[in-house]
């Protein structure tokens, strides 16, 4: 990205980046998606994970979505390894209920994809279901004050994404919404 002082953005370096570290983090396409088809399998019948893993993708493409990956899991990180200011180390590291910015950063990723990204984050947030239950475990070695907030974004707004072009399947309508 840095060479001899002058920034060169490789979208494909910060696309490998945003999947390599949310590997590292246990989190894998899948266990979005799965979240995906817990919040759209009631509405749309026959639906596969598989489907599901082409949202999730399709969202993780987003330049806006990468940026808060890497920025989440960052700071994340940089709680794990106690190298915030207080108060706002104790704030991440333990996840304080009345530290809001998490949320703003996984909302700045369900913005791109409409009201009903809105309601399916507020939904899975409040629910945590699947690889969220794990993310959400105060008891393990990491930190996932961020991420788990951002997987919950991806998946709302896969599920959006996914929503709206169903719809407009059933609508017959050849330009699909929101990309």
């Amino acid at each position: 990205m840095t060479q001899a002082g002058k920034y060169s953005l490789n979208s494909n370096e910060v696309a490998q980046a945003t999947y390599r570290l949310l590997e590292e983090r246990g989190v894998t396409t899948t266990h979005i998606a799965e979240l995906v088809h817990f919040l759209q399998a009631d509405y749309i019948p026959h639906l596969t994970v598989e489907d599901c893993i082409v949202h999730v993708e399709a969202v993780l493409s987003k330049r806006e979505v990468q940026n808060a990956v890497l920025t989440g899991i960052q700071l994340d990180i940089l709680s794990e390894e106690g190298k915030l200011i207080e108060p706002l180390q104790a704030m991440i590291k333990n996840d304080e209920g009345l530290y809001g910015v998490d949320e703003i950063l996984a909302l700045s990723i369900v913005n791109v994809y409409g009201s009903i990204g809105f309601t399916n984050f507020g939904y899975i947030d409040k629910v945590k279901p699947g690889i969220l239950v794990h993310l959400n475990d105060k008891n393990d070695k990491h930190t996932h004050t961020f991420l788990d907030d951002i997987v919950g974004a991806i998946a709302a707004s896969a599920a959006s994404r996914l929503a709206h072009r169903t719809q407009a399947e059933r609508e017959g309508v050849t330009t699909p919404p929101l990309d």
